[in-house]
């Protein structure tokens, strides 16, 4: 083994690079382009999910940006590519078949020699990492003659590259979970900057009714827990091993697969021999694109949001200026938000991508390599982890430079008329006035006070009364406003109707704080689950490592 390997390993999230053209990098506003090692290498940078024991640094020079991602106690780290993973398999493999006596012991030894010889060569600077299993056991029989052939017994390339193709994926889904409570940790924190700050909330792009920061943060938490939620629950039918289902009927070989699954870190098999490699990347890959989809359209809402603010000439939320902004070569007052766009762009590609396999795999004959990432030249579906993970990422860090403006956000609830629902449901609730009754006083006091150019604390009461006698005169009921003046006008406040709420999940203080602290308690879980996920995963590494090692004995 080289000096890297008789160490702990590093946990280095990146799959393989393939099809990475360095022509079609450029440059953005004076920065440089990042390849897709250094995007996703950032991402998990500024992931909060990695395990203890498991560090990850990541360093971004300046001069070429350059990326290093590596465990702090290792000299040098591998890249965890198809190179990489065929060594673990084939490392796998070796154990396994000494064990059930499928190949004879002193075998045993001249796999660990001719696997880690060639693995050792791999791992020079420079030298080439293939990823075909073909000219990989050639090598193999290189140190070890034809006998060497034998660790391919009871296996096929196809399930050597399914189960590569799950390892790489396993890979990326974890970066991308990882950057994905990065994100909503920010979003916690946007909420933190004033929880029950008041703001307009709207629908059909019309201002609709006043709630809070907290409640605002509150919703998009909601929809970034189910996106947990919902890779959580994928992760259990990814993490299962196609290896030993040899081409789709396995063989005449007793191959132990629980055994080969526990090695590389899986959960069990796929039972099915033929679902293994032929018929599960299908629906899994589709999957992860509705993931990458959902993902998407829940962040292009929350861009959406705050797109429109800049359409203002009083935003009441705005990116501070810096990375995520930009200005005009011609019009000095030009704040534009450069960041939201280009994150808007991320999250339309990414959503392209998911499309595109979906399209790949739609009406191909099972058992092709199309829907497979070995089989098309953007990997999918693995590249659309690695673009997820890098939205999140940037996500994050966007939502982290938003500022609030609570001041200006009031100004806005309190220039349009959002509260008159809470006027039409205290004439109900306090005075027994039919709802529909209210309702049309509510809105003939909108039309009289736009009509008037005032804003609803402007209404002289005298006219609300005059307006609620027409109506209640139509409606034969007794013509006086059944509300004080002070009533009146408390009803139309916004602090009053957040106050007055009282249904589960509304925006009133203290459910707010609870919906919080329940989010909170949410991604703490979540970020338990990772943890103890790849610390599950660096532990079958090492018992691999043992196992493998016990061969030359």
């Amino acid at each position: 083994m080289s000096e890297a390997r008789n160490g702990a390993r590093s946990w280095l999230p990146c799959g393989s690079a393939a099809g990475y053209d360095p022509a079609k990098e450029q440059e953005t506003e004076g920065r440089p382009a990042l390849s897709y090692i250094q995007r996703i290498g950032i991402a998990i940078g500024i992931a909060k999910g990695t395990t203890k024991g498991i560090t990850m640094g990541v360093t971004l020079a300046i001069a070429g940006v350059t990326l290093v991602i590596a465990q702090a106690n290792a000299t040098s780290a591998a890249p965890r590519d198809r190179f990489f993973w065929l060594s673990e398999i084939n490392k796998a493999s070796a154990v396994m078949l000494v064990e059930r006596g499928i190949v004879p012991k002193p075998l045993g030894a001249k796999f660990f020699e001719a696997i880690t010889r060639v693995e050792a060569t791999g791992d020079r600077p420079g030298a080439a990492r293939s990823g075909d299993y073909l000219k990989v056991e050639q090598d193999l029989m290189a140190v070890g003659g034809p006998d060497i052939s034998r660790l391919h017994s009871g296996r096929s390339r196809q399930d050597i590259g399914s189960t590569t193709q799950r390892l790489i994926t396993r890979d990326d889904f974890l970066a991308a979970f990882g950057t994905l409570n990065g994100m909503r940790e920010a979003v916690l924190a946007l909420a933190a900057q004033a929880p029950d700050a008041i703001m307009p909330a709207y629908t059909w792009g019309v201002q609709a009714q006043p709630i809070t920061l907290g409640h605002y943060a509150s919703a998009y938490m909601n929809a970034l827990d189910r996106q947990a939620a919902r890779m959580r629950e994928a992760w259990g039918r990814l993490n299962r091993s196609p290896l030993g289902a040899a081409a789709l009927a396995t063989s005449s070989f007793p191959v132990d697969r629980p055994r080969l699954a526990d090695l590389l870190g899986f959960d069990a098999p796929v039972e099915n021999s033929l679902d293994a490699n032929q018929i599960s990347p299908i629906d899994g890959g589709a999957e992860i694109a509705g993931l990458a989809t959902s993902a998407a359209l829940t962040l292009g809402a929350l861009i959406a949001d705050v797109t429109a603010q800049y359409a203002q000439t009083e935003p009441w939320i705005v990116l501070s200026e810096g990375n995520e902004t930009g200005v005009s070569s011609i019009m000095p007052q030009k704040r534009n938000p450069s960041g939201l766009v280009r994150l808007r762009g991320e999250a339309s590609t990414l959503i392209g991508e998911a499309t595109t396999f979906v399209v790949i795999a739609h009406n191909v004959e099972p058992r092709m390599s199309d829907y497979k990432d070995f089989g098309n030249p953007k990997e999918y579906p693995d590249t659309i982890l690695r673009d997820m993970a890098a939205l999140f990422a940037h996500a994050d860090a966007l939502i982290r430079n938003l500022r609030f403006r609570p001041e200006r956000a009031l100004e806005e609830v309190n220039g349009d008329y959002s509260t008159t629902t809470e006027l039409a449901d205290t004439l109900q609730r306090d005075a027994d006035v039919p709802f529909r009754i209210g309702h049309h006083f509510a809105s003939e006091l909108v039309n009289y006070g736009r009509g008037h150019h005032l804003h609803a604390s402007q209404i002289p009461y005298a006219e609300a009364q005059r307006i609620y006698a027409e109506i209640a005169a139509g409606a034969k009921l007794d013509p006086k406003l059944p509300l004080s003046e002070d009533a009146f006008r408390r009803a139309l406040t916004a602090e009053n109707m957040v106050a007055a709420s009282k249904g589960l999940g509304g925006p009133q203080p203290a459910e707010v704080a609870r919906m919080l602290k329940a989010a909170g308690e949410r991604l703490a879980a979540d970020r338990a689950w990772l943890d103890a996920t790849l610390a599950k995963l660096a532990d079958a590494t090492q018992k691999l490592d043992q196992a493998f090692a016990r061969l030359r004995e």
